[in-house]
């Protein structure tokens, strides 16, 4: 490992001792050995979220609260397009002999090598752009926006998903394409946004298109080849599930297989375009072995055709049209893709909240006993902990403005909901909180996991008014929502908020209102800081203990990105993508109409309270360090711009 010091080895070496003896046989020969290995160094990032825990948590704290205030842009680089940029590069030590930087754009999905040999001048070694094969069609058929959120490394292999529905991999010294499957079909409403992940030689990825009709499914590849190991729907007969006997075991209220429930919990025919992809962020235990991800709505938005009459809230919501297995958490073995358990959130969806957000693997202490924990921010508004072992509900606290629900049933796992903010029949208007963007949407959070109950998170603070249409077809790959949507700010002036939130006492220690949403995920680090990114353009580095905003920068462009950090030969770097778009920025890069209030589903109307016009398109990765920035950087010597102050704690809200 020669970017670090003989000191620095030695304890990156005692560390990955230390996992090899923790994880034993579960990393025995295959690529959870190396993987593992390279999440230990705090220099790399080695997966789209640091780690397959998806902490986005580094122990490198040279950048710390004493001097973030220095922090300047050393160096920038386009990612070749305009549109939004969810996602994160990677930084892997030893590719060919060189320290790599890896990133990907959004379509048409440009990927591109950095040699870090010198970190303040990288220098482009390859890049990659399929084109053969391609399928425009994937982009107007993509519901948010055209984006990318990264890439995976293992075996010297770097591997991605591209829009129009491939995934390759190419070999990450030379970029010479290795193998390439066809995973997802535009013409069957499914795209491919997500990052996947490798986890036991094999790449696990799955598609979206629920408002395209798509029926969801996960894919695990082998990694060697490219060959298929397992496929498993999310909805559909119990076999397509890849549902057992033993699934649910320690929980047979959350279903059971015998009863084909992703068939039965749909009227007629409307599992076969029922939703539940699985677009956002996957999880791996290797101990456990199971793999760990959320699946999206199901499939049209107006609730009544998901029913049986009597269309009634007390029918619907009697568990018989549950639309399973949408809006859930699974946990699927690796190896086999068999469920060991799958939790439902949101039974009979009535406002659009996917739950597709992030599974953060931590360790937590919970009624006087250690819990190998799944920390879940639904868009629903409530944060989910459970048991990642058997599926058992152990909390769920509101973390922003919740109305639809009172509270979720602790017993049953059921929420108990508010009809007057359920939408249902056709023509009728309800009003909910959070809006069907949710109280945050894929912007991962973050976590120390040396601290592992406090999360910072990115909110959403808007309400909707929603209104099911008549439904005029069933063609899947055609747009299939069937509902006016109008979103607006549930605080005039204060669209998003960041903000420090214990998961098991379900109190907000701080938060930062903004003006702009935080579409954008979070960084902790052993400095003492939390970085995050606003709509705005605002890079911001907060003190993780008091919210004090220490430092910021204004960016080119919106930041939907992550931010990451890694060390080249002694210095720490931080980077993050810059490029409105996504959901929320999809009115700006594809120039819709903002007279029109329900257009791109409701985000016309938040473009417009937010000011998001006025945000430029970009595509640029910046990076910072301490010390002095290159001397044709836009901010060297800049002020810090004006940013908000952490506000008053506010519990559960």
């Amino acid at each position: 490992m020669k970017w670090l010091t003989a000191k620095r080895h030695v304890k990156v070496l005692y560390a990955v001792a230390a996992l090899a003896t923790t994880c034993g046989a579960a990393l025995a020969a295959s690529s959870d050995t190396e993987e593992f290995q390279r999440f230990s160094d705090p220099n790399q990032w080695g997966a789209p979220a640091g780690n397959l825990n998806l902490h986005r948590y580094s122990a490198l704290k040279d950048i710390n609260t004493g001097n973030v205030n220095s922090l300047q842009m050393v160096w920038s680089q386009s990612s070749g397009t305009l549109r939004g940029h969810e996602g994160q590069p990677l930084v892997i030590e030893d590719v060919g002999g060189k320290p790599m930087m890896f990133m990907e754009s959004g379509w048409p999905n440009i990927v591109q090598a950095l040699d870090l040999s010198d970190p303040d001048h990288p220098v482009q070694v390859w890049s990659y752009t399929k084109t053969s094969g391609r399928d425009e069609s994937a982009v107007p058929r993509a519901c948010c926006d055209t984006v990318n959120r990264g890439l995976s490394y293992a075996d010297g292999k770097l591997v991605f998903g591209t829009l129009d529905g491939y995934v390759i991999a190419l070999d990450a010294a030379t970029g010479k394409q290795d193998w390439v499957v066809k995973s997802a079909y535009p013409e069957h409403g499914e795209t491919i946004t997500p990052a996947p992940i490798i986890a036991a030689d094999k790449v696990f990825i799955g598609f979206g298109g629920d408002e395209f009709a798509a029926r969801g499914a996960v894919t695990a590849y082998n990694l060697s080849d490219g060959k298929v190991a397992w496929k498993c729907y999310n909805t559909g007969s119990d076999k397509d599930v890849c549902l057992t006997a033993k699934t649910n075991a320690k929980h047979p209220e959350y279903g059971k297989a015998g009863k084909d429930l992703g068939i039965h919990t749909y009227p007629g025919d409307e599992w076969q375009r029922g939703g539940g992809a699985a677009w956002g962020w996957y999880a791996y235990d290797p101990d456990l072995h199971l793999v760990y991800y959320g699946t999206g709505n199901p499939g049209l938005w107006s609730p009544q055709y998901r029913c049986a009459e009597p269309i009634t809230q007390e029918n619907c919501n009697s568990g018989k049209f549950d639309n399973k297995w949408s809006l859930s958490i699974f946990a699927r073995n690796i190896d086999t893709g068999e469920a060991e358990w799958v939790y439902q959130m949101t039974p009979f969806d009535q406002w659009d909240y996917d739950g597709i957000n992030e599974v953060v693997l931590v360790n937590l202490e919970i009624d006087g006993k250690m819990h190998k924990s799944l920390v879940h921010f639904d868009r629903n508004g409530f944060a989910y902990v459970l048991d990642r072992t058997d599926g058992t509900l152990l909390r769920a606290n509101k973390y922003v403005t919740v109305n639809w629900a009172e509270k979720v049933d602790m017993k049953t796992g059921r929420p108990v909901k508010v009809p007057e903010h359920s939408p249902l029949k056709v023509g009728g208007n309800t009003q909910a909180c959070p809006s069907a963007m949710g109280g945050k949407d894929q912007q991962p959070v973050a976590v120390d996991p040396n601290d592992p109950a406090n999360f910072y998170v990115p909110t959403n603070n808007w309400c909707m008014e929603d209104e099911p249409q008549a439904r005029s077809h069933t063609q899947q790959g055609t747009v299939y929502v069937f509902a006016n949507v109008y979103m607006y700010p549930e605080k005039p002036g204060v669209t998003g908020k960041f903000k420090k939130f214990n998961v098991v006492t379900g109190k907000t220690e701080w938060e930062i209102p903004d003006q702009y949403p935080n579409w954008g995920g979070a960084l902790v680090t052993a400095g003492g800081l939390a970085f995050y990114g606003s709509l705005g353009g605002d890079f911001r580095a907060v003190d993780r203990a008091t919210g004090k905003v220490l430092w910021s920068r204004k960016l080119s462009s919106g930041i939907i990105g992550n931010p990451i950090t890694y060390s080249v030969k002694g210095k720490q770097y931080v980077s993050v993508w810059s490029g409105i778009g996504g959901w929320i920025g999809l009115p700006v890069t594809a120039g819709l109409d903002l007279n029109d209030k329900f257009g791109a589903i409701g985000a016309t109307a938040m473009t417009k309270a937010a000011g998001l016009n006025h945000i430029p398109q970009g595509g640029t990765l910046f990076t910072f360090r301490i010390g002095n920035s290159m001397p044709d950087s836009p901010t060297a010597g800049a002020p810090m711009a004006d940013a908000p102050a952490a506000g008053a704690p506010m519990a559960g809200n």
